[in-house]
């Protein structure tokens, strides 16, 4: 009988059935002492009973300020405390915490606040090229003749209060520090009556997946969704409340606020924020520092530190752990985490947004070829399959097919949006991915691409993973990202964006031959092009629908991207 690519997760730890005010309470009765905050760039270092006090105060205010449960409220901020006493202190009033992207520009911000119906957003004044103040001023100039709490913005009729984390805002605006001072008109009573009112299957969060077409879709995840996922995340990952945890991806993404945060609140350990955004320099200087022992992020900034000029300087011993994940690692990249980083249990995690995120990930005691040429094995509690996308039947061991995920995690649906939530999900409850993957017999899955990255040359199948894992080994490459573009007689050609070692020079003909005899003919990228970033989303991922719209326009694919395909 043929074996199918399934696996179930087996745990003898059962899933935390509490809401996330009442877990953040018990951990703070069993470690007030500890070390639970640090923000390099704020110079702000609480422990997890003076973090309590800083998230009891601020859901205070939000009941004082008129949020009942159920009402969204925004943040749209770079890596600061206050973005994390607003994630708890939501958890506790019983608000759903809409995370906005820091890069979006006004009519994203737009879209994002009135597809939700935020009530109330928590805005930094600026960061790099984005001035906060002055987009939600253009999207809502009513702001500057209103009372506080009373906004009635045409453009934003849900819209009734923002706050800015700056000292000094704009007529109309609060302060953080004003509006935490509401927090007097609210007794504790009032919290613990509010927080007990509260359930675990309560949604509690929406995140704005970022599409390649249309609109962003909001992800609307639970306390049961995002708590249990961050416990085994950081159980998985052995957490204690020894452990210290350099957190430099954005909180705004699921990588940040729930295997960040909230894996460092479930077993007490304490959460490090080296700088407002990415800074690879900020990151070795705070694992030095803070004698950190877990250290997340994607791979383009793991490359960014290992290749840092000053990276010899720190001491990282202290590492033992970590994440990497939100896009495929190069085999060469973990290696040299393993070996000059000190990270041997560093781990890969696979999941998305929908799924709160992770649904499969690598373990202690994982085999190194499996550790590196992997992403684990089904999360705890999950259910993982492979399908073929044609018959939707699951597939074979061994074979292609997309990946599909179902259990506690997966989210509650895309807020008002039921159209998309129904192609996303099933009538049985699995969740399609959209990724392409394998599956072997220990259950352990590769990711070989996507299923709108895959590239089809004359009725071959092409998986850009498998390309860039092999230009990757030319001596001279950095970073290699592989797409598809268009070909009037094959379909669709290989091209490849080369970001080459510092000093180093090549070209496409060196490329050419090095991929010559070593990968199938057809397999060969047809373009080259050097560059020295990619383009990419403010989470660290390449945005390959932009570097194929860049290749069209710069090699003159026109005529070919307009040829109709069945």
């Amino acid at each position: 009988m043929t074996k199918l690519s399934y696996a179930s997760g087996i745990s003898h730890e059962p899933l935390l059935g509490s809401t996330i005010g009442d877990k953040f309470d018990e951990i703070v009765s069993l470690f007030p002492d500890n070390d639970a905050l640090i923000v390099h760039h704020q110079n702000v270092k609480w422990t997890y009973q003076q973090l309590q006090e800083q998230v009891n105060v601020c859901a205070k205010a939000l009941i004082a300020s008129g949020i009942n449960k159920g009402d969204r409220v925004g943040i749209w901020s770079s890596n600061r405390c206050e973005w994390t006493v607003l994630q708890f202190a939501t958890a506790k009033a019983g608000a759903i915490l809409v995370n906005i992207n820091p890069s979006y520009r006004i009519h994203e911000l737009e879209y994002a606040l009135n597809q939700s119906g935020c009530k109330m957003l928590v805005i930094a004044d600026k960061f790099k090229y984005s001035n906060y103040e002055k987009m939600i001023m253009e999207l809502a100039p009513e702001i500057a003749h209103a009372k506080i709490g009373q906004l009635h913005a045409t453009i934003l009729p849900e819209l009734t209060t923002v706050i800015s984390l700056s000292d000094t805002p704009p007529q109309g605006m609060l302060s953080w520090s004003l509006f935490m001072e509401k927090s007097k008109e609210c007794s504790t009573e009032m919290l613990e009556k509010r927080q007990a009112a509260l359930s675990f299957d309560d949604p509690i969060n929406i995140q704005y997946t970022s599409g390649t077409t249309g609109f962003p879709k909001g992800a609307t995840l639970s306390h049961h969704n995002i708590l249990n996922n961050a416990y085994f995340v950081a159980r998985t990952m052995e957490f204690s409340d020894k452990d210290r945890v350099i957190i430099p991806v954005p909180l705004y993404h699921c990588f940040g606020m729930v295997l960040g945060n909230l894996g460092c609140l479930t077993h007490g350990a304490c959460m490090i924020y080296p700088s407002e955004g990415f800074e690879p320099l900020a990151v070795l200087e705070a694992v030095s520092r803070e004698k950190a022992t877990a250290l997340y992020g994607v791979p383009t900034m793991f490359i960014a530190e290992l290749e840092h000029p000053e990276f010899d300087r720190f001491d990282l011993s202290s590492l033992r752990t970590g994440i990497m994940a939100g896009s495929p690692c190069p085999v060469e990249v973990m290696k040299k985490v393993h070996s000059l980083m000190h990270m041997k249990d560093v781990q890969i995690g696979y999941g998305m947004t929908e799924i709160s995120p992770v649904c499969t990930q690598t373990k202690m005691g994982t085999p190194l070829e499996k550790q590196i040429s992997t992403v684990g094995q089904v999360h705890p509690h999950l259910e993982v399959k492979i399908i073929d996308p044609e018959t939707g039947l699951t597939a074979p061991l061994g074979t292609t097919g997309e990946l599909c995920a179902r259990g506690y995690s997966v989210m509650l649906g895309y807020w008002n949006n039921e159209d998309q939530t129904k192609s996303t999900i099933d009538s049985a409850r699995w969740i399609h991915t959209e990724d392409l993957a394998t599956m072997d017999e220990e259950g352990y899955v590769n990711i070989v691409g996507r299923i709108k990255d895959m590239i089809i040359r004359g009725g071959e199948n092409i998986y850009p993973k498998e390309i860039e894992e092999f230009l990757f080994t030319h001596p001279k490459v950095s970073e290699v990202m592989v797409i598809g573009v268009p070909d009037i007689k094959y379909g669709e050609a290989v091209m490849a964006w080369v970001k080459l070692k510092e000093g180093e020079k090549s070209s496409e003909e060196e490329l050419t031959e090095y991929c010559k005899g070593n990968i199938a003919h057809f397999k060969v990228p047809k373009y080259f092009k050097f560059t020295e970033r990619f383009p990419m989303t403010v989470t660290g991922k390449v945005r390959k629908i932009e570097m194929r719209q860049i290749s069209i326009r710069e090699l003159g694919l026109d005529r070919a991207s307009k040829i109709e395909t069945a």
